[in-house]
């Protein structure tokens, strides 16, 4: 019954969807008044339709009913209730409910959010939103029902993937489709505005909300999936260039774009028809992604769908989708004219700077993660493009744009000078030479990469804190008053100031554990131990224990460095026996200046263990600076200048007070 009624409401669902975004298209066109509380309406019903589908399935899960497919596919009587719950979205069709109940979600806190201050506007936003919500309404319905029952039913289910039973994908999809999907708010007000033909500072100010949010979560997402990869999986790594981490990469950089590019046309009134392009794209990368993990096209841990008309009915989507918005741009994007004008050296030309490469480095990403998969369609060739094609191209063009970085964020609007920002920069360049020179001497004079990543970081970090002394002018005016300007500093401001720090830590911590790790491997009985960095790794015993749904192997292992006793860490080698598959829970030392990373695999009867020992200088603030990053998202988002929606008209000029003074 529970199914049913899940079954039930999905089909609501779809039919509210596609009616509202029908019939509200056509009051538009008829300048109907009452069809503007119908859409509000019609927005807040979807949600509350998609939770009631999504809680069904959930109970399903909890009570562990292998009389629906899902269930018994990606369940078992003894997993963990915990992840119980997780294998709701960690397969295929729980995936997309999520995905799903996200859209609607953002839909309706349009509706309990917007004012009637763009009735229209938000109006045309809510029927193009609920036609995506249609569409993949429809791709639950017709390809991926996640009520189909089965007859006869098993006494016992499947199990879910081991990979994916950790408490990081509790956690990792759903902040991950809360960015990849809150771009589809950006999306339709983009569609909304070209359909209005009016695209305006005060529609980047309405957008630019909705932008930060969905950047934010995306953010989270994938620091989430890089940390949950780097303990879970076994080998080291937090990224490896896998077409999956590519293609939540790819609405990252864009969107990274779009917010910079909406600043500009919230402050100048220009660069409207490349914002709008860029809103367009992001969401776009965003579907493509859900293609690429959705369609089968790929086998990865990630890539839960293998029927061919799943992929089908996707990659029909993305062509109306895609098609169609880039359609509406090409007849509409030419009446986007601009009235705001720059000169070259001025903040407007930099962020234009920025959002060229950063486009070039999407491009890039798209390139090597699609360019194989089209090869293996065409032909019968397979070809890889991993790591060194992606560091060789990516990495040097993301090292320019942190160059401009810094220099971006001090030079005036309109018209700037060029000078006196390099003047006062200076401390900070000097600073990053110093810290180059340090790292080569130091750490390793033969990788030069390591010496130019550590000098970009330096130069970013010191930059954003000249950045704010000039804004507070410390030492310029007595202490008090400094305090005083921070406290009326906009939060705009603050938000941009503390993304840009955190950027700068993310890129020192990313030159550590890339340029200056170190591992070995070697097979240990217990009592043997290895070197690595000064620090001893010994094999104290290995002991086995049955755990919920898996049966294990504990390696302990002393560490010490010199004389000095370090304690104990403890990895495991787990069997689940459902699904005849093992996975591995790697054993960590965390501390500020790197990890000790140990992992160990299946023993050999006259060798011993194989253990793996890797040391990754900073790799603890790669988390920390993610965090940072995405607490200057939400700083932004909570700038007071930014609330239109729920602002009066007559806000508009208090706002443009505040940002003259920033």
């Amino acid at each position: 019954m529970i199914a049913e009624l899940g079954q039930f409401a999905l089909i609501l669902a779809f039919a509210v969807a596609l009616a509202q975004s029908v019939l509200t298209f056509i009051g538009l066109r008829t300048a109907d008044p009452a069809i503007h509380g119908f859409a509000r309406a019609g927005s807040i019903a979807q949600f509350v339709l998609m939770l009631t589908a999504f809680a069904c399935l959930t109970v399903l899960f909890a009570v562990s009913d292998f009389s629906v497919l899902v269930v018994a596919e990606n369940s078992h009587t003894d997993k963990p209730f915990l992840y119980k719950l997780t294998g709701v979205w960690g397969n295929h069709e729980g995936s997309m409910l999520l995905w799903g109940l996200i859209l609607t979600a953002y839909t309706a806190a349009l509706a309990l959010s917007a004012k009637p201050v763009e009735a229209r506007l938000v109006s045309l936003t809510f029927a193009v939103q609920s036609l995506v919500t249609a569409a993949f309404t429809a791709f639950l319905l017709f390809t991926s029902n996640p009520f189909a029952r089965l007859w006869p039913s098993p006494m016992n289910g499947q199990d879910l993937n081991p990979l994916l039973q950790d408490p990081g994908l509790a956690s990792h999809p759903p902040m991950l489709y809360a960015g990849y999907v809150g771009f589809s708010i950006t999306f339709s007000f983009a569609v909304a505005a070209l359909i209005e033909g009016r695209v305006d500072a005060r529609w980047a100010r309405i957008v630019r909300p909705w932008a930060l949010a969905a950047w934010s979560f995306l953010t989270v997402g994938i620091a989430l999936g890089a940390a949950w990869a780097y303990y879970e999986l076994g080998w080291g790594g937090w990224w490896a260039w896998d077409p999956v981490e590519n293609a939540s990469l790819m609405p990252w950089l864009a969107g990274t774009a779009f917010i910079h590019s909406l600043r500009v046309m919230e402050k100048r009134d220009t660069l409207k028809a490349w914002t709008i392009l860029l809103a367009l794209m992001t969401f776009s990368l965003s579907l493509a992604g859900t293609f690429l993990v959705r369609s089968g096209v790929l086998t990865s841990v990630h890539a839960f769908a293998v029927d061919p008309e799943r992929g089908v009915f996707i990659l029909g989507i993305l062509i109306a989708v895609i098609g169609g918005s880039l359609a509406l741009y090409g007849l509409r994007a030419s009446h986007l004219k601009p009235t705001g004008v720059f000169s070259e050296v001025s903040r407007e030309s930099t962020l234009l700077i920025n959002n060229l490469f950063i486009g070039a480095a999407c491009a890039l990403v798209f390139f090597g993660t699609f360019y194989p998969l089209f090869i293996t369609t065409v032909s019968d060739e397979t070809i890889t493009v991993g790591a060194p094609f992606f560091n060789a191209t990516f990495n040097p063009m993301m090292g320019v744009l942190f160059i401009l970085v810094p220099v971006s964020g001090m030079l005036a609007w309109k018209r700037g000078k060029l000078k006196p920002v390099l003047r006062k920069l200076m401390p900070a360049l000097v600073a990053a030479l110093a810290a180059g020179v340090l790292a080569l001497w130091i750490a390793d004079r033969t990788r030069i990469a390591g010496a130019l990543g550590t000098a970009l970081a330096m130069w970013v970090g010191i930059g954003v804190l000249i950045d704010i002394a000039q804004r507070l002018k410390l030492g310029d005016i007595p202490l008090k008053a400094s305090l005083s300007r921070a406290m009326n500093l906009p939060l705009g401001i603050w938000g941009m100031a503390v993304a840009h720090f955190g950027l700068a830590i993310t890129v020192f911590a990313i030159t550590g554990v890339s340029a200056w790790k170190q591992e070995t491997s070697a097979f240990l009985m217990p009592g043997q131990s290895l070197q690595i960095a000064g620090y001893t790794v010994e094999l104290d015993d290995v002991r086995r224990f049955d755990g919920a749904n898996y049966v294990a192997e504990e390696g302990r292992f002393a560490i010490s460095r010199g004389q000095r006793d370090l304690g104990e860490l403890v990895a495991e080698r787990r069997f689940y026996p459902v699904r005849q598959m093992s996975t591995t829970e790697s054993a960590i030392r965390t501390r500020g200046t790197g990890d000790l990373y140990i992992s160990f695999g299946e023993p050999s009867r006259e060798r011993g263990w194989p253990v793996h020992v890797y040391i990754y200088p900073f790799a603890m603030w790669l988390w920390i600076g993610s965090a940072i990053l995405t607490l200057g998202g939400v700083l932004s988002i909570a700038d007071r200048g930014r609330r239109s929606l729920t602002a009066r008209k007559t806000a508009d000029t208090t706002d443009a007070a505040r940002e003259v003074t920033s």
